[in-house]
């Protein structure tokens, strides 16, 4: 049992935490105002990359989906047709949807994927009011193109097949010059 001089003095000692802090300097973050970069290595949002003609590198496999603990992802696989090619390989991913409401930024999809398709970024801000909006498509997923690429569907410039591709062996083809540049 304390005795009465302890309890008298523990109240007092409580409050001496508080009055040494009160008159400290506070340390504020101002988050929205100053971002702070983050870590080189960190895990943020996805992004779909491109071969540097503008395919996709994504081929529909859906090994991604089936790596992800948390359900999140979801591909929808389709065939290349010789009129309408999207990617190097015979596949590509028709659909492609991340649930952010759903994923916990694991990394288990990128290690999964066959071909580096899928990386993930430095962005982290993926707050939102809506919870639709919080489903990434796959056109909000894509990397954008960059100069010197060309928006899918297309032949392959790069290499005779898909297999120049994934060995990054290509080369870009040269052009046949149209009769009227002659």
């Amino acid at each position: 049992m304390p005795t009465l001089k302890e309890q008298f003095w523990d109240p007092i000692a409580g409050f001496g935490v508080t009055f040494r802090t009160m008159f400290k300097k506070v340390v504020t973050e101002e988050y929205p105002f100053e971002k702070k970069p983050t870590a080189p290595r960190f895990h943020g949002r996805h992004q779909l990359n491109r071969w540097p003609d503008g395919l996709e590198k994504c081929i529909g496999c859906e090994l991604c989906a089936w790596a992800c603990p948390a359900d999140a992802i979801y591909v929808e696989g389709a065939s290349n047709t010789e009129d309408e090619r999207f990617s190097p390989g015979e596949r590509y991913g028709r659909v492609y949807q991340i649930n952010y409401l759903r994923c916990i930024l694991c990394g288990l999809c990128i290690e999964a994927c066959p071909t580096r398709a899928l990386t993930m970024t430095n962005e982290y801000e993926l707050a939102d009011n809506n919870r639709a909006d919080l489903i990434y498509e796959k056109s909000d997923l894509l990397a954008p193109l960059l100069p010197g690429m060309e928006q899918p569907p297309h032949a392959m410039q790069l290499g005779d097949d898909e297999g120049d591709y994934y060995r990054g062996t290509f080369t870009p083809r040269t052009r046949p010059a149209d009769e009227s540049e002659v």
